[in-house]
């Protein structure tokens, strides 16, 4: 993923024509780098990468709802949720960030440890994050916080949504030794492969898979550099392959907890947890 940032940041410096100024207020504007241009490998490649993050933004829907005590997650909220990441991954290729936009898994760490789940904080904040893209300077002062202080508020705000995710367990039947088999293997392989990868590419400066179209490469280098995706698919593969369709197992699976929330109309409370602000139901309804 580092590898594919890079070659993008590369790609938009040698389009830029001219350095930026060094001025204190700057507002982006769309196509600033130049007419977009379109090339189907380089597509695909974005579209695997896009794929990787929509499994991590996944899980850190799912951590979030937990803690906000929201009841668990509906499809088609979900699913709403990931069309307005696309919508905003759009609007980072207008604007031509040079990387697309992804769930912030640290602020899913920050709710679980400040227990605010109020959306009229994430709304503020969203407006702060507008501000201070506009005012450089201010937002330089945010990005000179030294490392080791980002370091240390990542190992908790990861640790959180990464307990968010084992919580579910709860809800299977962990004396089963497929549940047992699924778990370990998945998480020790979501571990290692990434790893693998990671090491290889840091150390010949490019990914294990190496051939001739880039696109090709970064299609599979990508995915398989992130252990979310690498664990979350092999995990989902082997639960629905090894187990059964019988009530019992889907109880021992912990699938009884989700039947209730297939549907935002099936549970009361959906509308209270789930409703878009502004009346948007009426232009985007829930099922």
């Amino acid at each position: 993923m580092m590898a594919a940032q890079a070659r993008l940041f590369e790609d938009l410096l040698q389009l830029a024509e001219f350095p930026i100024p060094d001025i204190l207020i700057r507002v982006p504007y769309p196509f600033q780098w130049g007419a977009p241009t379109f090339d189907a490998g380089e597509a695909f490649a974005m579209m695997a990468a896009s794929f990787v993050a929509l499994v991590e933004s996944t899980g850190t829907f799912l951590a979030v709802a937990r803690y906000a005590s929201a009841t668990p997650m509906p499809p088609s909220i979900l699913s709403r949720g990931i069309g307005w990441q696309g919508i905003g991954i759009l609007f980072s290729g207008i604007f031509g960030t040079g990387n697309g936009s992804s769930v912030s898994v640290e602020n899913g760490g920050l709710l679980a440890m400040t227990r605010v789940g109020s959306r009229r904080v994430v709304q503020i904040s969203a407006g702060f994050m507008i501000f201070f893209s506009i005012l450089g300077k201010f937002g330089a002062v945010f990005a000179s916080i030294p490392a080791p202080i980002i370091a240390a508020l990542y190992c908790l705000f990861f640790g959180y949504v990464g307990s968010g995710g084992l919580s579910l367990l709860q809800f299977c039947n962990l004396n089963n030794f497929k549940i047992k088999f699924i778990l370990g293997f998945s998480v020790f392989m979501g571990l290692s492969i990434p790893q693998y990868f990671n090491e290889y590419t840091a150390i010949n400066g490019f990914g294990p898979v190496h051939t001739g179209a880039r696109w090709f490469n970064d299609m599979i280098n990508v995915p398989f550099s992130s252990e979310a995706f690498v664990a979350g698919s092999l995990a989902m593969f082997l639960d629905v392959t090894l187990h059964g369709k019988e009530n019992a197992t889907k109880r021992e699976r912990g699938m009884h907890l989700w039947e209730k929330f297939k549907s935002f109309k099936k549970d009361a409370r959906s509308e209270e947890f789930y409703a878009l602000p502004f009346n948007l139901n009426k232009f985007f309804p829930s099922v």
